[in-house]
């Protein structure tokens, strides 16, 4: 009985308001139940009861209310939705093609439902087959001809079968939907764990790598004891353990995401320029032409990031154009102790990509150098020429 229940008031009042117009299309066709009283209790009421059995199951079981409302199906064939004239096929001119009933409307509708609804086709197959039934019993007890089987096949595919198959076009429908809208949120989701892998990868590892730079500075220090000196040493390995365990992590963040880059956190070059100053690296920076790009933030970071792991105690020259960001370290002084990840540039390179620039990353003058050419305003996006890699970018293994 659980199963029977309506899961809300207005659901109550829909199936009252449809078993009550049942009851009005019914009892139009039957006995008057004023000239014919017991006709009517005889006839009428005993359908208006099965049409409130069907709509009492029908919303959980549509099939079910389909089978029982098989006693009022197309089965008069005075009426239908077309008339045709036969006459050169059988005696009779007047077929009527798709048998109509004031019932039909709504068996159609529990066709309908049970094409929406029902998973498995088997049980439709089944009451198909027994409605099929039904149909062929009446015709053989009118002792039929050609004509009745004509009316009785139309009443089954327009009653039955085209409602049915609405009902499965819709339920396809409604799944592709759902699959497209379930594929757009996976989607949202690597979205965003690319965001979160980026930012890790970007903020966390250029903090370590600063660490790394002071606890470096720390160990050459004078003054320091020999225990002292292997502490400081240990904290710079640790760091750069650290920092492989991240790249790890990001690794398994990025898996299977191509979504593209997102912004990087808003904040002043020159106060990144002036921690990892602070942190012991030897820095210049030279801001050219008054604005600053708005990918300079990134690049910076990613280039004072690689040269503080990968060139311990290198000078570090930062140029700075309206259209072009440079990141340029000398020869290291020490050998460095962090393997590359690879993500930092892969990273910013799509980037890069994605505004119309060119970045390059390679040797320079025994060092290394990260430049990125960032277009005019007006000048035509390599994306939409058909570039899908930004020209002049190459990878390299200083990532």
């Amino acid at each position: 009985m659980r199963q029977l229940r309506r899961g809300s008031r207005r659901q109550v009042v829909y199936d009252l308001l449809l078993w009550v117009f049942f009851g009005v299309f019914i009892a139009a066709v039957g006995p008057d139940p004023v000239k014919d009283p017991a006709a009517f209790s005889m006839v009428t009421v005993p359908r208006m009861a099965l049409a409130g059995v069907a709509v009492l199951v029908g919303r959980r079981w549509p099939l079910a209310a389909l089978v029982l409302l098989l006693p009022l199906g197309p089965w008069r064939f005075t009426e239908g939705f077309a008339t045709v004239d036969l006459s050169w096929l059988v005696p009779r001119r007047g077929v009527k093609i798709l048998p109509l009933l004031s019932t039909s409307p709504f068996i159609m509708w529990y066709a309908y439902l049970t094409g929406r609804r029902l998973l498995r086709a088997w049980p439709a197959l089944a009451a198909f087959g027994l409605i099929a039934a039904v149909g062929v019993g009446v015709v053989l007890a009118m002792d039929g001809d050609l004509a009745l089987w004509v009316s009785m096949v139309t009443g089954l595919i327009g009653t039955y079968l085209v409602p049915y198959s609405l009902g499965l076009l819709r339920r396809g429908l409604l799944q592709q939907r759902l699959q497209a809208r379930l594929s757009a949120e996976a989607q949202a989701r690597l979205r965003e764990r690319a965001r979160i892998a980026r930012d890790m990868h970007d903020s966390l590892g250029h903090d370590l790598a600063l660490i790394a730079v002071r606890a470096a500075g720390l160990e050459l220090a004078p003054g320091l004891d020999a225990a002292q000196a292997k502490a400081a040493g240990e904290v710079r390995v640790a760091a750069a353990d650290a920092t492989d365990r991240l790249r790890q992590i990001i690794g398994l963040l990025r898996e299977d995401s191509d979504a593209p880059p997102l912004s990087p956190v808003d904040e002043d070059v020159a106060e990144l320029v002036r921690r990892a100053r602070d942190s012991g690296m030897a820095i210049t920076l030279d801001l050219a032409g008054g604005s600053v790009p708005g990918l300079a933030h990134a690049v910076v970071q990613e280039g004072l990031t690689n040269a503080a792991k990968h060139a311990p105690g290198a000078t570090v020259r930062v140029t700075i154009t309206p259209h072009r960001v440079t990141v340029r370290n000398g020869p290291p002084r020490s050998r460095p102790s962090v393997r590359s990840g690879g993500l930092g540039l892969a990273g910013l390179r799509e980037r890069v990509r994605l505004v119309g620039g060119t970045l390059t990353a390679g040797p320079a003058e025994g060092g290394f150098e990260l430049a990125v050419e960032l277009p005019r305003t007006g000048e035509e996006d390599p994306r939409r020429s058909g570039g899908d890699r930004a020209p002049g970018a190459r990878r390299s293994g200083h990532e």
